[in-house]
């Protein structure tokens, strides 16, 4: 019984007909799917359309009805002024026979006319009689009448004549009707043609849209379960531009991610002989030491190694800022000529306790936008290396100049620098291809050096300063040894002025 009291749409929803799939906003309330971008652009397109199409229909009847109302009144006008004319000559009779003459030879029936006397008689015409309406001469009147068995509407114009003599011309204007409703039907199939065609449009854009989403939902739902290897598929249409860019995206955060793994496997691997040997040193000092001598000299020893591994992590730190660009805030003019001869003048000493010699061949350079206390690190780190590689009695070579901008033969323009060129070159053991290619990961160290003290971090750092200032870092073999060059572009005043103050680059 209750299933019967039920309302009948009620019992149908709930069997699931007529059931429409409904979507779940942010709040937990329903929404219908009307919300679909995709719907909204198709019919918002058809509404324009739509509303575009009737104005220009609507203006397209305005104007025809217009053009055939002026053409009827001017019709009118035109006869009346005649048949005034025939009655100056000949008075009724000849008025008669002139509208008599006219309705005989009117084959489309469309012209009206009534003549009567000033007792009211119908003299000549096809009307009836004198329309109630009709009240004013010299005034058109649009009007409903009846002619032989059916009604029709027309237009009229009432004239004065002599002798108490009255005179209507008119036109039937049903083809102004006729016109108006076939552009009223037109009207009326147009809307429904753009409706259906925005129905159409709808389905087919949110198929698009639904086909775009779900490859980025299918992408982002397989970089979610681990696989960073899975891309987007690119269709050849407007929706690649959001493709590629969100594949780009992917491949930053797969060699950031297998950046990652292989500090986590370098720091595993690397820091483990420190720390076990200096818990190593200080179990054998807490069991065998017998003197306060011995013990403090395996702390000493201990402390050495967790101070190698503070290094190590400051290094890291430092070079997490720098990729980061929260060093780009302290960026000012840099004297290069001045900061490289005082390198030169600093390392110089330390070579010579190697048993070295370090050449310093510097071309006159202009200044450079950029971070003196970083670029100062960078250059340090590559003639640390140099004179740790360095077999004795051979020689460094420090050297730095301007690279000058490509013109066109004989177009008289002068050259202006492009960027700079500080290079480290050593006649040490050198590095293979394969090595040069892996030497600026961090931890990674050449077998060559692998008995050398180091953490493996110095090129590392040295190619966050240099991308830091949008340059590059290359090293080729110098036969014999290794020569690395640091391209450091020149910016021009207003984009250091933007880079500078750019807010994602400011120090937080």
């Amino acid at each position: 019984m209750a299933e019967e009291r039920t309302p009948l749409y009620r019992r149908l929803s709930r069997r699931h007909l007529f059931r429409l799939p409904l979507l779940h906003s942010r709040n937990g309330k329903r929404r219908w799917p009307i919300r679909s971008a995709g719907i909204n652009f198709a019919l918002g397109y058809g509404v324009l359309f739509l509303i575009s199409a009737t104005l220009f229909l609507s203006f397209i009847w305005w104007s025809s009805t217009n053009l055939l109302n002026d053409h009827v009144r001017a019709f009118i006008e035109t006869d009346a002024q005649e048949l005034r004319h025939r009655w100056g000559h000949g008075g009724a009779p000849a008025l008669s026979e002139a509208i008599n003459d006219r309705l005989e030879q009117n084959i489309d029936d469309d012209a009206l006319y009534l003549l009567i006397d000033r007792h009211g008689r119908r003299m000549a015409g096809n009307l009836p009689g004198w329309p109630v309406a009709v009240k004013k001469m010299n005034h058109f009147y649009e009007l409903t009448i009846r002619r032989y068995t059916f009604t029709t509407p027309a237009q009229f114009k009432a004239y004065t004549l002599p002798h108490g003599f009255k005179l209507i011309v008119g036109h039937d204007i049903r083809g102004r009707t006729l016109l108006s409703t076939v552009i009223t039907r037109t009207l009326i199939w147009c809307a429904v043609m753009i409706s259906l065609l925005a129905v159409g449009g709808a389905l087919v854009v949110r198929d698009l849209f639904r086909r775009m989403v779900g490859s980025i939902a299918r992408t982002a739902s397989a970089v979610a379960n681990g696989d960073l290897n899975h891309r987007i598929a690119l269709t050849g249409s407007e929706t690649d531009l959001v493709a590629e860019t969100v594949n780009t995206m992917l491949d930053r955060i797969n060699r950031l991610m297998e950046g990652v793994r292989q500090v986590s496997n370098a720091i595993a691997h690397d820091l483990r002989t420190p720390i076990t040997r200096a818990r190593n040193q200080l179990e054998e000092a807490f069991f065998s030491a017998t003197s306060p001598d011995e013990l403090r000299t395996a702390v000493d020893r201990a402390i050495g190694d967790l101070d190698h591994i503070t290094g190590i992590f400051e290094a890291l730190l430092r070079i997490a800022q720098i990729e980061a660009g929260a060093r780009r805030s302290a960026f000012t003019t840099v004297n290069l000529n001045q900061l490289l001869s005082n390198m030169a003048e600093l390392y110089e000493a330390s070579a010579e306790d190697a048993g070295l010699s370090l050449a310093l061949d510097v071309t006159p350079l202009p200044s450079l936008f950029g971070d003196e206390r970083m670029l100062q690190q960078a250059l340090a780190n590559l003639l640390d290396n140099a004179i740790k590689f360095s077999p004795p009695n051979s020689t460094l070579t420090l050297s730095a100049h301007p690279v000058m901008a490509g013109t066109a033969p004989g177009s008289g323009a002068e050259k202006k620098p492009q960027g700079l060129e500080i290079s480290v070159r050593d006649q040490g053991p050198g590095m293979n291809d394969a090595d040069i290619l892996r030497a600026h990961e961090r931890f990674f160290r050449a077998e060559s050096a692998r008995n050398t003290p180091g953490s493996g971090l110095g090129l590392s750092l040295v190619q966050a300063v240099t991308s830091l200032h949008h340059g590059r870092l290359t090293l080729t073999q110098a036969n014999p040894g290794l020569k690395v060059t640091l391209f450091l572009p020149l910016l021009p005043e207003a984009e250091r002025t933007g880079r500078s103050t750019t807010p994602a680059e400011t120090t937080p």
